[in-house]
């Protein structure tokens, strides 16, 4: 570690970890209301739902921020603006973040609207957007607060292409989270605003930040030339935005808007699986021509599985249901379900992951963790994917159910009587979670065992081998 002010990063990052558990406990309960509905009868599924996404959302957001404390400063050449402005904001993020989630689980959602001046600009009540008006202006002003710090920081320092992708794709993301703060009446105009936040996001912005981490994480692990990792990144970079910001039609199909979107939408959709698959094609290239050997062997795990798990997911789960004709029976299945969870955790939870794998050990002093610590860092990887993947599939079989007995065919079954005919799924799906839960539990565990005593042995070991 090259700066003293990149060590703001490391509240971000432990922050982010514990709350992708909170976020995985709520997964876990929202799952068990699945398999029996009486189960947490004073809670209503759609609060435990409501914090499980909600905090997906603030740990994504705490890690990028994280990762762009650690990188900017490095890439700069230079120290961070202001690092006392960084962890106020972590503060006011991290406690807005958790008085949401409170008001979530403590105040009926209509009370909590009332009381935090719904009435007076409309903004909630939508997927993903639920915070109150409050809390979504603290979310802009944490944005302005860290992009500023981050653009003073590269205008006195160094300006690279990861720094100029990363900086300018967090701007886009706080820019396209301002259409939450419009909720027209018109159901159609509310789907386009709703997703532009959220495709806008997920399928456009965050791709550029995932090709960010990737291309700073394989400079510094492998030792390629940056010329070579830019290049790679420009073409991956531009396939991204092309086909992410057109086949964002693929949500307009059948709400009203004309008949283009459904040409517009599939052609561009199914284009999207191609900057996942060059995604991969970097990420091995990349290895291939590696100079050095990284004793951070765990973080090299992170972010080789990152690309596939993220072509896995985003890609191909994607393209199975983006086409219009396919969209007319999937939609809101299962199905949605089961491309969502395997695209968060291959595309961004991954890429968080691996940032943090290679950042915390620099952040507490030493190169790399422990040969054993890394032993278990890559037990919980080869726990959580497989969990993640078994989720995945069981959604999909509850997804297919749905559309062959109350999508398709003259004689539909109710909804009820489909989800009695989709319980082995929900069943299986509980217990692939509680599989990934034990996964992250064992990646938190590492960090306890990498004791200051044998980290340089092992290193030593590592670089020998």
């Amino acid at each position: 570690m090259n700066h003293a002010s990149q060590r703001v990063a490391k509240p971000y990052f432990v922050a982010a970890l514990l709350l992708f558990l909170a976020q995985i406990v709520f997964g876990l309960l929202s799952g068990a209301k699945y398999v029996d509905g009486t189960f947490l009868a004073g809670i209503s599924f759609n609060v435990l739902r409501m914090c499980h996404t909600n905090l997906l959302i603030v740990w994504l957001l705490m890690a990028f921020m994280g990762s762009a404390y650690f990188i900017v400063p490095e890439e700069a050449q230079t120290e961070l603006y202001s690092p006392r402005l960084a962890l106020a904001t972590f503060w006011v993020f991290l406690i807005a973040g958790a008085a949401t989630i409170l008001g979530y689980l403590l105040v009926p959602y209509s009370e909590l609207a009332r009381w935090t001046g719904n009435a007076l600009l409309p903004t909630m009540g939508r997927g993903y957007l639920e915070q109150p008006l409050p809390v979504k202006v603290g979310i802009v002003l944490v944005a302005l607060s860290m992009l500023f710090n981050l653009t003073m920081t590269l205008w006195r320092g160094r300006r690279t292409s990861l720094n100029l992708v990363l900086v300018g794709s967090l701007w886009g993301l706080a820019l396209l989270f301002l259409p939450a703060f419009y909720f027209p009446v018109d159901t159609v105009k509310d789907s386009y605003t709703w997703w532009w936040v959220v495709h806008g996001w997920v399928e456009g912005d965050w791709e550029l930040i995932l090709g960010a981490l990737l291309g700073f994480l394989f400079i510094k692990m492998t030792g390629v030339d940056r010329e070579i990792v830019e290049k790679w990144l420009y073409i991956i970079i531009a396939m991204s935005l092309v086909t992410g910001l057109i086949g964002i039609g693929h949500h307009y199909y059948f709400i009203g808007v004309p008949a283009y979107w459904l040409w517009l939408g599939s052609v561009f959709s199914a284009l999207e699986p191609i900057p996942f698959l060059m995604l991969i094609g970097f990420a091995f290239r990349m290895h291939a021509m590696r100079r050095r050997e990284h004793p951070n062997r765990a973080a090299m795990l992170w972010a080789m599985g990152t690309p596939i798990m993220a072509f896995l997911g985003a890609g191909l789960w994607g393209f199975i249901i983006t086409l219009a004709p396919m969209q007319y029976y999937a939609h809101g299945t299962n199905m949605t379900a089961a491309h969502g969870h395997l695209a968060f955790f291959g595309a961004y939870a991954m890429a968080c992951l691996s940032m943090i794998s290679y950042a915390m050990p620099l952040l507490r002093g030493r190169p790399a963790n422990s040969m054993r610590a890394q032993r278990w860092e890559m037990t919980g990887f080869w726990i959580m994917v497989p969990s993640m993947l078994g989720i995945t599939l069981s959604l999909t079989g509850a997804g297919i159910v749905t559309i062959f007995l109350q999508r398709m065919g003259h004689d539909p079954m109710s909804f009820m009587d489909v989800q009695a005919r989709e319980q082995v799924f929900f069943v299986i799906r509980e217990f692939c979670g509680g599989g990934f839960a034990l996964g992250l539990l064992v990646y938190l565990g590492s960090f306890l065992v990498s004791g200051d005593y044998e980290y340089a042995r092992d290193v030593e070991r590592a670089l020998a081998a």
